[in-house]
Order: C-alpha cells, then structure tokens, then sequence
C-alpha cells in the first residue's frame, strides 16, 4: 500500500510540474549566501533553529518580466511516502520585477513593509496555514530532504489579494509564467 501512495504522490507531483509552467524555461538564476545550489541548509534556517528566511538573490529575467513570485517547498515528502504533494515552505508573490532578491530573516507578515525595492509584495500562506516562511522541519528518520526556492518571471501585474497558498497561486500564475529558476538546499534532522 506505501508503494502505491508513493506512486500516486509521484503522479500528483509529475501532474503539477506539468501543468504549472513545465513549459517555460528555467533560465533565472537564484542564489543565496547561506548555501550553495545542491548544499546543505544551515540549522539557524531550519524551524529547528531560528526559522529565519534565507536571502535570495536572482538574475537573467527575462524581457518582459512585470512580477515575481517564489515558491519553496520540499518534494522529498511525496518520495518517501509521507504525503501526496509537496510541503509549501515559503509562498511568495506581487515582488516587483526592478527587486533583484529577498533579504536574510523576513517578516512573516502577510503584507511585506519596510523592505526597500519589495512595496506590494505578499507573503501567502505556507503548508502551516500561516504566512510568511516556515523553515525545514523533517522528522528525525534517516532521509534526507531537498528545499527547492523556485522563482517565477510573470508577465502581468496580477495584483493578486493576500491569503493564497501555493495551489492558488500556481494556478493564478498559470499562462503568465516567463521563464523560472531553482536555487535548492538539503536538511536532514539527526539526533541530538
């Protein structure tokens, strides 16, 4: 039975990644100095830590580019079996095209103020039903995770309201997405 809800969390994830911008390219590059693409996600990120955002940076937007949006959500779930979608981390959206990234340790207010470059930006609602980021908090049980903070070049100012979790926006976003990019960390909890 385990077997066959993987299959089926598998299906789901391969049917969303379809669906959601499968056919723009991925030509945003997206960097952090926490870590490195394919690195390890320091614990003062982790709601094991602190639960402070990391700082995002990107570039190679595309011509064209009104909005950003930023998904970050951990696909290694749906793998081993422990639920049928992604865990949302981190939905993200209205970031204005001229933001060339997030800084370390955001608000997780839902309506993003204060922040030089980022007027109108949303912090949607995470896999806690909460806005704002939530940071890696696997189970100690021996598989590593994978985070992926995907960004998303949107063609429009969807001025879209506060409160959308990742399945709405992805499917508000979807016939605008220009081009995205995928900066992805690894966090596994080990017994203290």
């Amino acid at each position: 039975m385990r077997k066959f809800t993987s299959l089926i969390g598998i299906a789901t994830l391969a049917l969303s990644l379809n669906v959601y911008g499968a056919d723009a390219p991925e030509t945003i590059t997206v960097t952090s100095s926490a870590f490195d693409h394919h690195g390890t996600v320091p614990e003062e990120y982790s709601a094991y830590g602190d639960n402070k955002s990391i700082d995002l940076s990107w570039s190679n937007l595309p011509v064209g580019t009104v909005q950003l949006a930023l998904i970050c959500d951990d696909p290694e779930v749906v793998t081993i079996g422990m639920m049928e979608t992604p865990f949302p981390h981190w939905v993200a959206y209205n970031i204005p095209a001229s933001a060339s990234g997030l800084p370390e340790g955001m608000a997780t207010d839902a309506v993003v103020s204060g922040v030089a470059g980022l007027d109108g930006m949303i912090n949607g609602l995470n896999g806690t039903s909460r806005p704002g980021y939530f940071g890696p908090r696997p189970p100690v049980n021996g598989h590593l995770h994978a985070y992926h903070f995907r960004v998303y070049a949107i063609d429009a100012n969807l001025d879209l309201g506060e409160g959308l979790n990742k399945d709405e926006l992805l499917a508000a976003i979807d016939g605008h997405v220009l081009a995205t990019g995928m900066l992805m960390g690894h966090y596994e909890r080990k017994e203290q």
